[in-house]
């Protein structure tokens, strides 16, 4: 299902990315309105350079990203997260030092906002149990929470994740299904980057499958679910 033109939050046009010598993102178009999509793709294909170029965190050398109607091409990465964008990066990047509870009071917001630091708590009851915990001491799953958990702090209208469940145990991506659905059903944009095939088609309502810089597929999660020649050529998934 393609996004209504009243309900897209984020679209990309167009966009090109080049590193040096090589052209890691070729002419990205997609929308992301209310309901969940996934990018899936192998290694190396340009979904983490996609990812960070809509945040900021590399310069687009063409092309166009609007949020909310506005452009956000050029924007610092403070002034995107700013305007609505809440971003999980992949390797969840936890301040060793920093205790469970310092690193959500850090980003934390006052005033009337959809979350705070006890509903994240309430989100993700593990997370309140390691409150006094260090972020060194954190199983993977325990720093993936914390890492949504933070993200959903600055109160964000969409979500970028980059590969939430990677390296994760099967229980602990169940877990994360589920909270993934319940974000998406109660109005927060989710932007999903994942290898993992089964959580994208689980969560996701669309489904984009990137090769080499570009978006070759696109369709719905029920479709491309039981699409085995798509999944064959493209992600190896037999």
């Amino acid at each position: 299902m393609v996004a209504k033109a009243t309900d897209v939050r984020l679209e990309v046009d167009g966009l090109q990315v080049h590193r040096g010598t090589s052209h890691v993102l070729q002419s990205i178009s997609l929308g992301v309105g209310g309901e969940p999509v996934a990018i899936v793709g192998r290694n190396g294909m340009g979904k983490t350079t996609l990812c960070q170029a809509i945040m900021g965190l590399v310069p687009a050398t063409g092309g166009g990203i609007r949020f909310a109607g506005r452009s956000i091409d050029g924007r610092k990465p403070h002034a995107v997260a700013r305007s609505g964008l809440g971003y999980v990066p992949q390797g969840r990047r936890i301040f060793p030092s920093l205790t469970v509870d310092e690193h959500l009071r850090l980003v934390s917001r006052r005033g009337r906002v959809r979350w705070s630091v006890d509903g994240v708590y309430e989100l993700f009851p593990r997370l309140a149990e390691r409150r006094d915990h260090g972020g060194s001491a954190l199983s993977g799953g325990e720093q993936q929470m914390l890492a949504i958990a933070r993200a959903l702090l600055t109160n964000p209208r969409l979500v970028i994740m980059d590969e939430p469940t990677e390296g994760l145990a099967p229980a602990i991506v169940e877990q994360l299904v589920g909270v993934l659905r319940q974000l998406a059903r109660e109005g927060t944009g989710l932007l999903l980057i994942e290898q993992n095939f089964g959580v994208a088609t689980a969560v996701a309502e669309r489904v984009m499958v990137m090769l080499n810089g570009q978006i070759v597929h696109e369709a719905p999660a029920s479709e491309i679910r039981e699409d085995d020649e798509v999944k064959a050529r493209y992600l190896g998934v037999g």
